[in-house]
């Protein structure tokens, strides 16, 4: 797909974790096709510095922090006027309660209870808040999209992957389950994900150089999640999209 900018020129998107990695990547392409973009992050400075880069607006917004989310999201709507489409990224991974995982892997009985606690808030409930604070108002404006970014769902299973597999797997299953709530409504929830590990700052830094090449670069989530912003993408629903298959 070549993205330009007149694809999205009214098309106003919030990015929840979009300072780094798969969220910041995705945010570009989506001020690269003319959207109006809000990236959002726990600390503000971060968050303004790289919509900057990028040409979006920052918003300080903590998604483990219901007061937190409830300001940012209030604080997006007033900058933007409104959200058509939220990209629900925010996460944390397993470098947290790990830093060698993919070379030592811990069995789950190893894992911190604060450790596992903190990556479920993040990725599943964190996940949670913001769709429950921004989807109500898609409703009474008449419509919108919520867009959901997964794994593969071997890492939801892989071991040595506690807690991060299996908050990727109560994420997606939260995904189906709003997009069932939201059948027959002008809401649409569909589900994006990479295809594979990609070169963000959640891998180790010590990893093999043969596997380190093998990742997928975090712009491989442009093109769909333009896609999924555009016209073409009216009445999808429901959807899982792997970035490595996409085509349109």
């Amino acid at each position: 797909m070549t993205m330009n900018v007149e694809q999205l020129p009214s098309t106003r998107v919030l990015v929840t974790g979009g300072t780094s990695g798969l969220g910041r990547a995705m945010a570009a392409a989506l001020v690269e096709a003319g959207a109006r973009v809000a990236v959002t992050g726990r600390d503000r400075r971060r968050a303004e510095a790289t919509a900057g880069e990028i040409g979006a607006i920052g918003i300080e917004l903590d998604v483990r922090n219901e007061p937190s989310v409830l300001a940012g999201v209030q604080a997006v709507y007033e900058q933007l006027g409104g959200v058509d489409v939220l990209v629900s990224n925010a996460g944390i991974g397993m470098r947290t309660v790990n830093p060698r995982f993919m070379t030592d892997p811990q069995p789950f009985w190893e894992v911190s209870p604060d450790g596992f606690r903190d990556v479920v808030t993040t990725k599943l409930t964190g996940g949670f808040l913001v769709a429950r604070a921004v989807v109500p108002r898609m409703l009474d404006a008449g419509g919108g999209r919520v867009v959901v970014i997964s794994m593969n769902e071997q890492t939801m299973t892989r071991g040595g992957f506690v807690p991060y597999g299996p908050a990727g797997a109560g994420l997606e299953a939260l995904a189906r389950v709003m997009a069932a709530d939201l059948a027959g409504t002008p809401v649409t929830v569909n589900i994006l994900l990479p295809g594979g590990a990609t070169a963000t700052g959640m891998v180790p830094d010590d990893i093999a150089a043969s596997l380190r090449q093998s990742l997928l670069d975090p712009e491989i989530m442009g093109p769909p999640i333009v896609w999924l912003c555009s016209e073409q993408a009216v009445g999808v629903h429901d959807a899982r999209i792997v970035a490595t298959e996409f085509t349109t």
